[in-house]
């Protein structure tokens, strides 16, 4: 610690502490990063994270919202909500068959959800 010539005292700071010196400004494009926002905003409920786990882990890899309502304490029109979400996120995919919908993991989108958590050297 210093004094100044007004009397105030002065902490010496070490500038490497302060600052990251040579900083790759490497930003990913604002509207793919609103995208990835979107995706991981879609991921983080607890019961989507639940109808997600579900569904990947069925035997066929998909499931109908009847298949769904089984297993989760809610009813068709909250589970369709969630799985519209999703779907809409781009991290499941819908196929319409007769009057149901059926929902399996799009892997395409899952991937990119896992990119976001890989630390960038890698």
């Amino acid at each position: 610690m210093s004094i100044t010539a007004d009397g105030a005292s002065r902490v010496a700071v070490d500038e490497t502490d302060v600052c990251t010196p040579h900083l790759a400004c490497h930003l990913i494009d604002r509207e793919e990063a609103e995208r990835l926002a979107g995706m991981l905003k879609a991921i983080a409920d607890p019961t989507r994270l639940q109808i997600l786990r579900l569904i990947e882990g069925s035997p066929t890899g998909e499931a109908c919202v009847c298949d769904l309502a089984e297993c989760l304490p809610f009813r068709q029109p909250t589970i369709s909500h969630h799985l519209k979400v999703m779907s809409e996120a781009g991290l499941l995919s819908r196929e319409r068959r007769g009057t149901w919908a059926w929902y399996s993991v799009n892997h395409e989108g899952l991937r990119r959800v896992r990119e976001i958590l890989r630390p960038a050297d890698d």
